[in-house]
């Protein structure tokens, strides 16, 4: 499920400038005077001044006391000295290379001995996380640059062998090995087709719900590649149609329209059939990992475990309560358990995406005493220790530095609206390396012996700082400083508490510049609201909601139960019945904006996108909703439309839990919303299918009801292209201005 501050995909297809359409189908005209230029002021507030600046590319190198960075051109790679910041040596300048000559790159990556650099550029998304790219691989030594492989232009995926002598990668969902040396190329695997079979990259459902763009793994020795299989032959197809367009025109559907078809599994339906084979580097020759369990449904992670002799494959039911860790010696391909790990509700997604492995021992994240912490276990699958402890949640783990005996972690210790990165060692003593107030986040060497911070806060933008363990300076890599002067009169957010049915919940509003409480202003009610997500939280931001707020409204934000950070019995009270409790707290939280005095009770409005479009929806529908205007951005209508993996995280599939579908669905409730309704969705969204929208407005039609909908043509979830998010947040502040003003 998207958030709308992530970096969306652009997809392979095209995007296009958007139309509007009126629920009623018939089309909404404006005058000129109704577009984007009445707003003067939106390229200060979602212009590409607003973003904040950070080291380009900032890589630590293998031993940790060197990084890189890439020039602002795109032509050099630069090394540093980790101990000082200083320069040392430009390793890679594109303007000095033998062979072949290419004028920038996108990106690099290092072979794990430090003799090669892979180098790519023209890189298209796939979806969300997956591209592919022209790769080119760059011998230091020689300063030789040849294209990764001759037969595939485009790349997907590409991974070094351990030695850095090869480098297996995807084109055409196949796997094929490059071995550097002999620059040979050979295929390890021939079945793959689309919308058929894909080996080494995940399907559409994994690389969404399970955050990976890839599923291979090197052994240590670099005699076995092994990699996922995904089988989605059965899985149901779903196709969207495709158009001409005016911004980078699709002249091939000209005159008649396209169709883009990809597999795509809604609640309820057949997954991928995946599994696991191991390929002999030497003997050429594959084997299929058979696991004892024949109730496993998903394969989200395999990993090597410091031995060529244990791989590491981490197995879920379909209902995602319940994970288990096979050690599986892939020559032989006899796995054992090695760990279960069950929860009442949903795994918290941490446990199986974010474990990792040491020479004699591997970390987990449990949710088990009610909030998500490390524990550490043996290879015997014997714990030896509960890492962490508290009533707070780690909300991600850096690793373990053996030196020091020191475990590295992000959590909420300080609050939920903070993040304070802190090392716990040997003996339990736990030390920040982080302020206690804000957001902070870290990127460890491999040797953890240096580390970068990244903090803000509501008043400080993003800055970047190098540091040694423990907590020695070295270096100030970013401060935006010059950004924290244009926003500097930019009123900020203030943090507040409210309650609902007896629940405390975090909450911040945005107020205009200027504010005078004898005032009486309009709210627009932001949200998100998905399983585990947060919105409230002390972090710099500049975006609409600053705009909005220099436009005359106040902006108020309230994380509902369901929303991360505050344990699983905050969290887990939404499972199996979506949209109930969350639309509840969102209700009580437009009350208690309109009981502040200084608020305007009639004028009270509701915006979310994706999640936060179908609570929208849900929390219009709710008798009494105080609301005199809704916006939903690419909503979910029924979570029977929606994937399996998400849906039924939280949902169970809809043959289990129909009253829970039934009550989940806007679809439901379209008869119930009293307010002007405005609907925005591309009609080339691939996560949250355009066809939702239609059906909640098929819905509405049908109750005799009209809503307002625009539609962006051939746009997807993001709806980013042609600066249409500008259009969308524009339109928004028209309509909110047009109801409540």
């Amino acid at each position: 499920m998207v958030k709308t501050d992530n970096k969306f995909i652009d997809m392979t297809y095209k995007k296009i400038i958007s139309f509007a359409l009126s629920c009623a189908a018939s089309l909404a005209v404006y005058s000129s005077a109704d577009g984007i230029s009445q707003f003067p002021d939106i390229d200060k507030y979602l212009g590409p001044g607003r973003y904040a600046s950070a080291p380009k590319a900032f890589t630590y190198m293998a031993d940790g006391s060197n990084y890189v960075q890439l020039s602002p051109d795109g032509k050099k790679i630069v090394k540093y000295d980790t101990r000082t910041g200083k320069e040392i040596e430009t390793v890679l300048d594109l303007d000095n290379t033998r062979e072949t000559v290419i004028d920038r790159m996108s990106g690099f990556k290092f072979s794990p001995e430090g003799s090669r650099i892979l180098i790519w550029k023209n890189a298209k998304s796939i979806y969300r996380r997956s591209f592919s790219a022209e790769y080119y691989v760059y011998e230091i030594r020689s300063r030789l640059l040849k294209p990764l492989s001759t037969d595939h232009p485009r790349q997907q995926a590409p991974l070094f062998s351990p030695d850095g002598r090869m480098i297996a990668f995807v084109a055409a969902n196949n796997i094929y090995l490059k071995k550097l040396d002999y620059w040979t190329e050979l295929a390890v695997t021939t079945d793959g087709a689309k919308n058929s079979v894909i080996n080494g990259v995940p399907d559409w459902t994994y690389e969404e719900e399970f955050t990976t763009s890839s599923s291979m793994t090197w052994s240590p020795d670099n005699l076995t590649l092994c990699y996922i299989k995904y089988n989605e032959s059965e899985v149901p197809m779903f196709s969207f149609p495709m158009y001409e367009g005016v911004c980078d025109k699709l002249t091939e559907y000209s005159l008649y329209p396209g169709e883009f078809t990809y597999k795509y599994p809604v609640a309820g339906q057949k997954n991928s059939v995946v599994s696991v084979h191991s390929y002999d580097v030497d003997n050429r020759k594959t084997k299929q990992i058979n696991l004892p369990d024949s109730k496993i449904e998903y394969i989200p992670r395999i990993a090597y475990a410091y031995s060529p002799d244990r791989l590491i494959v981490t197995t879920l039911n379909r209902a995602q309560t319940r994970m288990e860790l096979y050690s599986v010696n892939p020559k032989s391909t006899v796995a054992k358990s090695l760990l279960v790990e069950e929860y009442k509700a949903w795994l918290s997604t941490a446990t199986y995406e974010d474990i990792k492995y040491y020479p004699d021992f591997f970390v987990i994240t449990s949710s088990r005493s009610g909030y998500d912490h490390l524990y550490q276990y043996s290879y015997s699958g014997a714990l030896m220790r509960q890492i962490t402890s508290g009533d707070y949640d780690v909300t991600a783990y850096y690793g373990y530095d053996p030196v020091k005996a020191t475990h590295y972690y992000q959590s909420t210790s300080t609050g939920a609206i903070n993040r304070v990165v802190s090392g716990v060692n040997a003996k339990g003593t736990v030390t920040n390396l982080s302020p206690e107030s804000g957001i902070a986040s870290a990127t460890f060497s491999s040797d953890m012996a240096f580390y970068t911070i990244r903090f803000s806060d509501t008043d400080t933008p993003p800055t970047y700082t190098l540091y040694s363990t423990p907590a020695k300076k070295i270096k100030t890599l970013e401060d935006n400083s010059a950004l924290k002067e244009r926003y500097s009169s930019t009123p900020r957010r203030e943090f507040f508490t409210m309650t609902s049915d007896g629940v405390t919940l975090n909450g911040y509003m945005v107020k205009p510049a200027g504010f005078n409480a004898s005032r009486k202003y309009p709210v627009v009610m932001f949200q998100y609201s998905g399983p585990g997500s947060q919105q409230v939280l002390n972090e710099w931001s500049i975006g609409w909601m600053n705009w909005y707020a220099a436009n005359g409204y106040i902006i108020v934000c309230v994380d509902g139960r369901g929303t991360g950070g505050r344990g699983r019995a905050f969290m887990d009270v939404v499972y199996k019945n979506l949209g109930h409790y969350e639309s509840i707290d969102q209700v009580a939280a437009a009350r208690y904006a309109a009981s502040l005095p200084y608020v305007d009770a009639n004028r009270i409005g509701i915006h979310g996108w994706s999640y936060g479009g179908y609570e929208t929806l849900m929390a219009a529908s709710r008798e009494g909703a105080p609301y005199a205007a809704a916006v939903a951005v690419a909503p979910v209508t029924d979570w029977r439309y929606y994937d399996t993996v998400y849906a039924e995280r939280y949902m169970l599939t809809p043959q289990e839990n129909e009253d829970g579908y039934r009550n989940s669905a806007p679809l439901n409730y379209v008869s119930n919303v009293k307010c002007p309704l405005l609907i925005m969705s591309g009609t080339a969204d691939d996560n949250v299918h355009y066809f939702n929208t239609v059906q909640y407005v098929s819905a509405a039609e049908a109750a005799g009801m009209w809503c307002d909908m625009l539609v962006f043509p051939n746009m997807d979830h993001s709806i980013n292209a042609c600066s249409a998010q500008k259009i969308v947040f524009a339109r928004m502040l028209d309509y909110f201005n047009r109801n409540m003003k």
